[in-house]
């Protein structure tokens, strides 16, 4: 269940501030989510599975990812 998707981990690289803890980084996505209009429903749908994914794992868990955004991969794919 802890299979993060390349949009989902782009998204938490840019809301994992602070000491960078699990915690922290569900409460800046929720408070982000609370900004999102009804009509924003893939970035709701995205952040929805995010915050469920952080939510069933452990601290441990996500101590052990690599949160860096990896905007080649992306870049590359629009190159194909």
């Amino acid at each position: 269940m802890n299979n993060f998707t390349f949009e989902e981990i782009n998204l938490m690289c840019i809301y994992n501030s602070g000491d960078g803890t699990r915690q922290e980084l569900i409460e800046a996505l929720t408070e982000m989510r609370g900004y999102l209009g009804a009509d924003e429903t893939e970035l709701l749908e995205l952040t929805d599975s995010a915050l469920a994914k952080l939510s069933a794992m452990t601290d441990e868990a996500f101590a052990e990812l690599e949160l860096y955004p990896d905007f080649d991969s992306e870049d590359n794919a629009y190159d194909e």
